[in-house]
């Protein structure tokens, strides 16, 4: 008992020593709080316009990328030489009829399809022996209708406005104007304004017809808003004249209004560089009383960090002398975390003594059991991805090379709107393949890539192939491991035909928790010999690697349970089962091949 009362005598010393401790800690404490204010009060202002700054330069560059998407756009049509041979060839009848219904139309709904912002596209050409379509929208905004926006009109119809009559001098691939014409400022719109030239001639540039894409101004600087600021901001995009063009934020000054210096005199003004192309630029103005606020709470935050201090360091005097007396509970805190598996937790004691070298023997066996824990399952993990990588290669390139040489046969015997609705859908469905890497897709997208495909074997055998989808509606919020349906679709179109015709359907629903897809095609059947090599672990892996792909990749995923299954009989058909758990993202953990 004489030695407990002993140490507890100590504690009373180690409060006295962190009473002296934080007494000289609290001064600089107090010392650099007090520099902290004045500096941090001082450089607020140039801090927070250089936010501000940074924010009006940010929402320009998201305009000018807008601007840059739309200037793309007509490009499409611009830089488009077979179009241009089209407007111009002035032959009337069928050829008119053709190259409006194959060429001119297909480009235009392509444009307006490759647009992320809704838009109308009017096409004003020289060749008056095309016909024009155009829509009635009897003074209504255009941009309030549904479906594809488009007109096509023979030049006649602004040859006299003065818009047209004024505009630039063609430079090649450059020229190009933002302006509000006609109806834009009445609905709040903004128009591109772009020629379309004879690309046979790069000398004279000869006009052969003229672009014009309107979108929403509130389209076009849906970036500009006045909260990203702060609360009381208002943000104005300006033009040459400092008329107000857009507003942001509560104002009471109108469109077309001038922003003179008396309507600025009570802000803080933040203005950026002239947007490009358009001309305008942005003006912030921002209340005074805001960087008061920020002064106002630079102080109290100072305050309370110096008090939050002395607090702190208050405390760790008291705890420091009940140190010792806690090592024991803390090597069994660390004892009970190994029990449950945490072998990150860990204990740190200085000194010499053995709590020392229990804490070090503690700390190096919980690493060293982490570490092989963690080499184990990168081990596993490595080998079941390197497995998916071989697995996944042997899909592409064989679909890739089939129809490479598909396209190089429609190339050779010219069938350019074959060889060109290929490439699209091939393209399609690459972008759709590679998916930004991930293994686990969506079924709608898995859907949407054997689409595609079918798309390209139609075109290659035509009315030849019937593809019939039966899918149900609530599997298409579900994941599936991509690339299980095409390699099917492509054997049954490789192996299966049986006379002229094949007829392919496609089955997709939900039967519980799992989701069933079914491949069925009433082709010649799969050969009974070859049907037992499949099920053969040995033999099949001389035949049917497609097959195999696809099953050993659900299985890899997913679990054994899970697969492919394929009945077939000779001289009727065959229907390929395939089996996958109905899991959502939130149950998936997909890794990047």
């Amino acid at each position: 008992m004489t030695t407990h009362k002993k140490e507890h005598r100590y504690i009373p010393f180690g409060i006295k020593l962190m009473l002296t401790y934080s007494l000289f800690i609290i001064i600089p404490v107090l010392l650099v709080g007090y520099a902290a204010n004045i500096i941090f009060t001082s450089s607020i202002q140039e801090r927070t316009r250089e936010i501000n700054h940074g924010t009006l330069e940010q929402m320009k560059d998201n305009i000018s990328y807008k601007m840059n998407d739309m200037s793309r756009l007509s490009g499409m049509l611009y830089f488009d030489s077979n179009l241009a041979s089209y407007l111009r060839h002035y032959e009337e009848g069928w050829v008119s009829y053709e190259a409006t219904t194959k060429q001119l139309l297909p480009k235009i709904l392509t444009t307006i399809e490759a647009a992320n912002n809704k838009m109308r596209l009017a096409v004003y050409l020289h060749n008056d022996t095309l016909p024009e379509i155009y829509h009635d929208y009897k003074n209504a905004d255009p941009l309030n209708n549904e479906g594809p926006l488009f007109d096509l009109y023979h030049i006649s119809r602004i040859k006299d406005n003065p818009w047209y009559v004024n505009y630039p001098k063609e430079r090649y691939g450059e020229t190009m104007q933002w302006k509000q014409i006609e109806g834009d400022t009445k609905f709040g719109h903004i128009s591109l304004l772009r020629r379309l030239v004879n690309m046979n001639d790069p000398i004279t540039l000869e006009e052969i017809g003229f672009v014009r894409i309107s979108l929403r101004l509130t389209d076009l600087l849906e970036s500009v808003d006045s909260e990203k600021i702060g609360k009381g901001t208002k943000i104005f995009a300006i033009d040459e004249n400092r008329d107000i063009m857009f507003s942001s934020g509560d104002t009471d000054y109108k469109l077309g209004e001038t922003l003179s210096e008396e309507k600025i005199a009570n802000y803080w003004v933040i203005q950026d560089e002239p947007i490009p192309q358009l001309n305008w630029r942005l003006v912030a103005l921002v209340p005074t009383d805001i960087m008061e606020k920020a002064t106002e709470k630079v102080r109290l935050w100072t305050v309370l960090i110096c008090l939050a201090c002395y607090i702190v360091f208050s405390f760790a005097g008291l705890f420091i002398s009940r140190f010792y007396s806690r090592k024991v509970s803390k090597i069994v805190r660390v004892l009970d975390a190994f029990q449950e598996g945490n072998f990150q937790k860990s204990i740190n004691f200085k000194g010499k003594d053995e709590f020392t070298r229990i804490s070090v023997a503690l700390n190096e066996m919980g690493q060293n059991i982490d570490e092989l824990i963690q080499e184990v399952y990168m081990t596993n993990i490595q080998k079941k991805e390197a497995e998916l990588e071989s697995l996944q290669a042997q899909i592409n390139p064989h679909f890739l090379y089939n129809t490479l040489s598909s396209i190089s046969r429609l190339a050779k015997f010219g069938e350019v709107d074959k060889l060109q609705r290929m490439v699209l859908d091939l393209a399609k469905f690459y972008r759709l393949s590679l998916n930004e890497g991930r293994t686990v897709i969506p079924i709608k997208n898995e859907l949407e890539q054997v689409s595609a495909y079918i798309n390209i074997q139609k075109t290659k055998f035509g009315d030849g192939m019937q593809v019939l989808f039966d899918v149900d509606p609530d599997i298409l919020r579900f994941t599936t491991v991509k690339l299980i349906l095409q390699p099917y679709i492509e054997n049954a179109l490789e192996h299966a035909w049986y006379g002229d015709r094949i007829n392919i359907r496609i089955v997709g629903k939900l039967e519980g928790k799992l989701i069933t897809f079914q491949i069925i095609d009433d082709g010649i059947g799969i050969h009974p010999e070859i049907l037992r090599q499949l099920s053969d672990p040995v033999e099949s892996v001389n035949v049917g690697y497609g097959i195999r792909n696809v099953d050993g990749r659900i299985k890899l995923h997913f679990g054994a349970q899970y697969g492919v299954s394929i009945y077939s009989k000779r001289g009727i058909g065959t229907s390929v089962s395939i089996i996958i758990p109905a899991q959502t993202d939130a149950h998936t953990s997909d890794r990047p091949l």
